[in-house]
């Protein structure tokens, strides 16, 4: 049997770099993400987490609109499933953002360091291949 969780993770964005955080568990360069809550929209616990692990305020690139009477809730780029342990496994609702405001205090508690990673830098061997070419996708929308 197999325990799957949804999460929330931005390709955050400003003057055409990406922002990868050093997780400290998992040791990898990963953007901020995270679990969705109960009862929380997906977008919502997007942003959440974004500010929770970085401090900044970001507005995704996919916006939340109306129709009729009826919430269109910002759409994720692509939905990953991403194998976390033997049995244990995370649906993850990726979204495009940019920074609108705060300022970048990574939290101490989930990340040993932060760094914005421009299209080539992106290309670095200890980067996923997942994160290397969302991330030059969030790159390029951004600047769209």
């Amino acid at each position: 049997e197999v325990h799957r969780d949804f999460t929330a993770t931005v390709f955050v964005v400003q003057e055409g770099r990406t922002l990868l955080l050093l997780h400290k568990k998992l040791r990898l360069w990963l953007p901020p993400g995270g679990h969705i809550h109960t009862n929380e929209l997906p977008c919502d616990a997007a942003l959440r987490e974004v500010r929770e692990e970085t401090g900044l305020e970001v507005q995704l690139l996919q916006p939340r609109t109306q129709l009729g009477e009826v919430s269109v809730l910002s759409q994720p780029v692509c939905v990953l499933l991403e194998k976390i342990a033997e049995g244990h496994e995370h649906i993850d609702l990726i979204y495009f953002g940019r920074v609108v405001g705060g300022e970048l205090t990574p939290s101490i508690r989930e990340t040993d360091g932060c760094r914005w990673n421009s299209a080539s830098e992106l290309d670095h061997p200890d980067i996923a291949e997942d994160i290397r070419v969302l991330g030059k996708k969030a790159i390029l929308a951004a600047e769209s």
